[in-house]
């Protein structure tokens, strides 16, 4: 019933995929959701290093056998990602995702080898540069999403059908999207599957984000996000606070790396999203923290996910 290219390809039963959650998205989640028929990441890049990385493939492969992936933000100031690809090319792991950057040299390691390639993209013309490299699929997100965005302010109810009519290959929709009304959506959109990132954050097994940030997803409305880092031409949307606003300050006048990197860094993030320091960081979110209104355990999530997207499907 739920049967697209997405699920043919990827080998899994509902054609949901977990984003790559910096710093948050390791077994016990990547676990949970390909447990429950979706396909669970793990964040390669969060890692401190390559045998970390095997460790969490090892856990996830401990607690399911259905197929995970491991995704890899290759945008981070020129950090060298190579040694810790070795590690899935080695291991085998189903699939490998790429996040920002250029990711031709995932490509040229990937060759000969059986692992499917996502790559996110922004764009219609990243969309079809990621296709003309050899992406089995493109994950395009909208300007509603959490974390890292496009330069421009298209949302996703534009953008997918634009990227599905540009390539062959099939699409993930990304950016608003949290329940069975946004899985129907995308596919009346022409995308075979969706990508969700802040949806899986307030979850029981996304066990390293702190409550405090797992409630402020809870509480939030979606005019309660807005978009960082725009001046340095890098845009993310993040849950506003105090935090965010002294960004935006410096943004308004002094816009550069230089002037924004002491709030804006990885240890910011975290004291925010592991230690529930409000007051001395950020945490990513998307204007759907809207549509969330409760914490749940994965399994629960995806049947609720289905069983409203199979009403929707009744109706119709």
């Amino acid at each position: 019933m739920w049967n697209t290219r997405v699920t043919e390809l990827l080998g899994i039963k509902y054609p949901i995929v977990q984003g790559g959650l910096a710093y948050l998205a390791y077994s016990e989640l990547a676990a949970a959701v390909s447990e429950a028929g979706g396909l669970g990441q793990i964040t390669a890049m969060s890692l401190s290093s390559p045998e970390e990385l095997r460790e969490e493939i090892k856990k996830v492969r401990a607690k399911t056998n259905k197929p995970f992936g491991v995704n890899y933000a290759i945008g981070q100031h020129g950090r060298p990602f190579e040694h810790m690809l070795d590690i899935a090319i080695e291991e085998n792991v189903p699939v490998i995702s790429m996040t920002g950057g250029n990711p031709t040299p995932i490509f040229e390691k990937l060759k000969g080898t059986s692992i499917k390639t996502l790559v996110l993209v922004a764009a219609r013309r990243q969309a079809e540069k990621a296709e003309e490299l050899g992406a089995d699929a493109v994950m395009v997100v909208g300007q509603e999403g959490g974390g890292h965005l496009g330069r421009s302010d298209t949302g996703t109810i534009v953008l997918i059908p634009q990227v599905v009519d540009a390539v062959s290959i099939p699409v993930i929709a990304s950016g608003g999207i949290g329940d069975g009304r946004g899985l129907m959506a995308a596919l009346a959109l022409g995308a075979e599957g969706i990508e969700m990132g802040t949806r899986f954050i307030a979850t029981e097994e996304c066990v390293h984000a702190h409550p405090s940030y797992k409630q402020k997803i809870v509480s939030s409305t979606e005019e309660d996000t807005t978009v960082i880092k725009r001046s340095i031409g890098a845009p993310a949307r993040v849950l506003k606070n105090a935090w965010t606003d002294k960004i935006l300050e410096i943004e308004a006048s002094e816009p550069t790396y230089e002037a924004l990197k002491t709030y804006i860094s990885g240890e910011a993030n975290q004291s925010y999203i592991y230690k529930g320091k409000e007051e001395e960081g950020f945490g990513w979110a998307g204007q759907v923290v809207g549509r969330i209104n409760e914490v749940l355990p994965v399994s629960e999530l995806m049947t609720r996910i289905i069983d409203e997207a199979e009403e929707i499907r009744k109706r119709w």
